[in-house]
């Protein structure tokens, strides 16, 4: 069962007002980067690629910009999330990014995770995307588990 905004909200840093909705919290973008190099992954480690951050443009009210053209993108939320346990948590895309010609892919988040999560933002068509912009929505779901997260990404960007 999928738990309510106001439960959800309780686990993620920095909520206001307008980030929390009936089922969930909307995460804000912090950073865009670009992957430059390769990685990999193999049957006992993993390599992450080098990345770059993608360049911001700053308008005459200081509002900072990320000009995207069509590609694929590592966004990093704002927010930070701890999934508490007896939970999984799932990241759904903002259905403006959707209108936009726009995708975002992320992975399960395991009970006990904590941190700056990212997702891989797909770009179609070009698009204009404000640091801070709402992008994704964090729901929680009740889970049975075993164990808790405990792998190389706890307490990332933080």
């Amino acid at each position: 069962m999928y738990r309510a905004g106001s439960f959800v909200g309780d686990h993620v840093s920095s909520v206001s007002g307008e980030k929390l909705q009936p089922n969930g919290v909307d995460l804000t973008l912090e950073a865009v980067f670009e992957q430059r190099e390769p990685g990999r992954i193999g049957r006992e480690g993993k390599e992450i690629g080098d990345r770059q951050l993608v360049e911001r443009e700053e308008t005459d009210d200081e509002t900072e910009t990320y000009y995207l053209p069509p590609g694929g993108y590592v966004v990093q939320y704002a927010e930070t999330v701890q999934i508490p346990e007896d939970h999984v948590g799932f990241i759904y895309p903002r259905s403006s990014l959707l209108r936009n010609s726009c995708m975002l892919n992320t992975a399960v988040w395991d009970a006990g995770y904590e941190g700056k999560g990212e997702g891989l933002l797909e770009v179609h068509h070009d698009v204009e995307l404000e640091r801070g912009a709402r992008i994704a929505q964090l729901v929680l779901a009740a889970a049975d588990h075993d164990g808790t997260y405990d792998g190389s990404y706890q307490g990332e960007n933080l």
